[in-house]
Formats: structure tokens, sequence, C-alpha cells
């Protein structure tokens, strides 16, 4: 079983993230926007759904995605036929996609598109990008080169596609690199990357999320030139009123069982293929074997209370809330409402925290963690109020989209490559669970009570948020650059005082 205190800290984690949102919309809802007792007990009671869905969730994923990620690398590098590291890279990439929550929230939310079109579309896209990120490591191909030619491709595609798929494809990319994946896949191209023996094996570790997330930008641009059924299918989300709190209970014990059953059906794919490699090459002890299968039932009750908070309390509220000051003559105070929100959520947000520590060990003290924090609040800040700023006014994502990726790209050229790959990695640290549970319902809201088009004014927000790390953590590695390069130049300098004698010539 999972150690008492880890799991302890985990859901005061979940805690510091889903707290500061929940205290914002109690705010709006006693002095500026009034909103149904019900309502709020919903979303209370949803909140707290979040908070213990998430923590035992995050505990189950680290005690079994982590380790069937680490077994089975393993025993695909003791194998070292790179066709089958490559062919079963692409299997797992599918399964451990299927079952990531945010990707989960976000197909349930785009109406133009079937749910499970959409799922399986996108863990295709990340399915063929971890081949190809295995096939990078055995051949030691360059990230930067990749990623300049694919997003290539994408703004080519961009440009052609049918724009209602636009902003879903770049938000579907900032959804995979979410708590399930992560751990997942870092912990599998370490064990392939040990297959080489060179200096810069780990380093070609790093960069594995960053170019998954590449896939489904990629694949669901693809769909929507083949895809048109739906394409201008009305949202359907709605706040239900519940008349007492008998009700409310049978709202949340109606939806849980529902949960349970699309959760059982997403992570099946992954429990079956750890079931396999147990059976044919694995062999694990029994005492590891059933700490895995704990931790994969934890993993499945979290997220089955994650979703249902968020089905039935979280994101309904959202758009509601979205829709109601929306409604008033007060939309432009959306944008600065936004940009707070988005400050909170990531300080909020665990993962940032590792994050500034890893660059502040990177860049050997040159950035502190703090710096970077301050960094990235401002950055996703922004990519909030900007979103709301598209959402209020219909400005196409392709005018930030596209200069963001170019100016990212750019400094890929300016700074060591471990600094490029933790910040394309990065992406879903900044656009994590409440993003796609509150924010983007929120988002919605705004254009439905604006009757706006939702496809494309809404959806981007995720992809906004997810852009931001790439650009902050590289303009930290040029900072870092600079400042190494200070530190070098004085050191080379030499120093004298006011009795030294400085000969001008050569003797």
């Amino acid at each position: 079983m999972p150690n008492k205190s880890v799991f302890i800290e985990k859901l005061k984690e979940a805690a510091a993230s889903v707290m500061p949102v929940v205290l914002i919309v109690a705010v709006l809802a006693a002095f500026w926007v009034p909103l149904q007792t019900d309502l709020m007990l919903a979303y209370v009671i949803g909140a707290a759904f979040l908070i213990l869905g998430m923590a035992l969730f995050t505990v189950g994923s680290d005690i079994s995605m982590s380790q069937i990620g680490t077994h089975i690398g393993a025993a695909m590098t003791r194998s070292r036929n790179p066709l089958l590291i490559i062919g079963v890279s692409f299997l797992l990439g599918v399964a451990i996609t299927m079952s990531e929550p945010d990707l989960q929230v976000l197909a349930k939310n785009v109406p133009a598109i079937d749910t499970t079109v959409l799922i399986i579309v996108v863990a295709v896209g990340v399915g063929a990008f971890l081949a190809l990120s295995m096939a990078r490591i055995l051949y030691r191909i360059s990230l930067r080169w990749l990623l300049v030619g694919f997003y290539g491709i994408i703004f080519l595609l961009a440009v052609l596609a049918d724009r209602d798929f636009i902003a879903v494809s770049f938000d579907s990319g900032g959804v995979t690199t979410g708590p399930m994946t992560v751990p997942f896949i870092m912990a599998l191209g370490v064990g392939i990357a040990s297959i080489r023996s060179d200096a810069k094996a780990k380093e070609d570790s790093f960069g594995l999320v960053g170019l998954c997330s590449v896939g489904p930008i990629l694949v669901v641009l693809i769909l929507g030139f083949i895809y048109h059924a739906g394409t201008d299918a009305e949202v359907t989300m709605t706040a239900v009123s519940y008349g007492d709190t008998v009700a409310l209970g049978h709202g949340y014990l109606k939806a849980i069982p529902e949960q349970l059953r699309e959760v059982a059906a997403a992570m099946l794919p992954i429990a079956g293929f750890f079931l396999i490699f147990q059976v044919l090459a694995l062999r694990l002890k029994s005492r590891p074997f059933f700490r895995i299968l704990i931790g994969l039932i934890m993993t499945l009750t979290g997220l089955m209370l994650f979703l249902t908070g968020v089905n039935v309390g979280f994101s309904p509220l959202g758009f509601m809330l979205g829709q109601k000051i929306a409604a008033t003559e007060y939309q432009v105070m959306l944008i600065p409402l936004s940009a707070l929100m988005g400050w909170f959520i990531i300080n909020a947000e665990p993962a940032v925290h590792v994050l500034n520590r890893q660059v502040e060990e990177l860049s050997a003290g040159a950035i502190s963690a703090r710096a970077m924090g301050l960094s990235l609040s401002v950055g996703v800040a922004a990519a909030m109020s900007i979103s709301m700023l598209r959402a209020l006014t219909g400005i196409s994502i392709l005018w930030f989209i596209v200069p963001g990726y170019a100016v990212s790209l750019a400094l890929s050229f300016l700074v060591p490559s471990t600094f490029t790959a933790i910040a394309f990695d990065s992406g879903g640290v900044a656009s994590g669970p409440l993003t796609a549970a509150f924010m983007l319902p929120f988002a919605m809201g705004v254009v439905q009570a604006l009757e706006g088009n939702v496809m494309t004014d809404a959806f981007g927000l995720i992809s906004m948020v997810a852009m931001m790390p790439l650009i902050t953590v590289q303009i930290m590695g040029v900072i870092s650059v600079l400042s190494s390069r200070r530190g070098i130049s004085k050191a080379k300098e030499p120093q004298f005082t006011d009795n030294d004698v400085i000969e001008l010539w050569e003797v």
C-alpha cells in the first residue's frame, strides 16, 4: 500500500490547486453574479470530488504508470530490437493516452466532434509520435529540427484546414501532456535511452513529451479534412437545477457508475498491456506486481471521482458563470478576471514548482526558482487574458499561436538543447486539470452568451496556456547563457590595483 503521508501530501497539493478558483467563484457569486444555492452546493461537492480524485489519481499513477513505463522500457531495452521498441511504443502511446483525464474532459466539451472519435484520433497521434521519439533516441535525430519541420507542416495545414478544427487541434496537443502520460512517457524514455552509452543519451531522453504533443495537433488538423459531421453542433452543456439535497445526491450517485464504466473502458488497454508483458517478459514478483495493481485501482478510482466532480458540479457552473458575466455590461472585466484566475492556478500547480527547481539546477543557479515561477505566472496570466479577449472579439487563434511558436522555435537556436527539450516538455505543466475542467467551460459560456462560434473563439485557451512555458523557459535559457558568458569574461579579465604597473608593450 502507498505511504499514508504521501497521500496526505498529494491531498494538500490538490486542495491548493483547486481552492483558489473555488474562493474566486464564491466571491463572484456573493458580490457580483448571484448563483442558485443548489448549483453552488453542487459546485462545492464537485470541488471536493476533484481534490480527492486528483490525490488518489496522482498517488496511483506514481506507483502504477511510472513503474509500468520503467519495467516495459527495461524489457524493450533488453531486446535491443529497434523495430520492436518502435512498434510497442506506438501501441503503448495509444493505450496510455486514452486514459488521460484532461483529454477525457476536453473531448466531452467539443460539440462538433464525437467524443470517442476525438479520443481515438488523439491517442493515435500520441502513439505515432511516441514511436518517432523512440526512433529519435535510438538514431540520434535532432529534436530541434524535428520540431521545426513538424510545426512547419502544422502551420501549413492550419491555413488550409477547416477553421472549426484549428483551435481544438492545438488544445488536443496541450491536454495530452497530463498526469497520466507524462510520468509514463518519461520513464519509458529513460529506459530506452540507456541502450546508448554516449554522453548525450541522457540529454536525448528529454523532449519526449514535447514531441508527443505535436502528434495530436497534426492528426486533428488532418481530421478536419475528412470529418465534417456535426461541425454546426450546438453546445449542450447546462447546469442542472436540483430541488433539494436529496435530488443533488441522486445526481452524483447516478453519475458515478456512468463515469466508472467510461474510465474502466479507457484504462483497460494499458492494464491489458501490462498483464500481457507480465506474462511474456516482465514476470515481476508478487509484491511489486500487486503494488502496481493497487496503483491501477487507485488511478481508476481517482479518475472516476475527478470526472464525476467535473461533469456534475465544476464545469457546468463554470459555463453558467461565464454566461452570466458576459450578459452584464461589464464584459471587459472578464479579461483581468481570467488573468487573476490564471495567476492563482499556475501558482498552485505542484508540477510548476518541480519545473522551477529543474530550471534552477540546469542553469547552475543563474535563474532562481522564484524568478522562473514569477515569469511563468505572468505568462499564464497573459495567456488567459488573451484567450478571454479572443472569446469576446472572435480574433483567430492563428494570430497568436503562429507568432508564439515561431518565437519558441527561433529561441531553440539560441539556447542549449536541454533547455529547448525541457521547455517543450513543460507545456502540460501550465495547462493543468483546472484549465480544461473550469477555464475552458468558463470561456465557452462567454462565447455562447455572445452568440459567437464556440469552436473557433472558446477553444484554443488550453493551447495558449501550454505555449507559454515554451517561450518562458527558453527566455530563461537565454538569460542563463548570457550570465555564463559574462561570468567567463570576468574570470578572464585581469584585475589590477592602483599600485600595479601595467605594461602596454611586449619585451
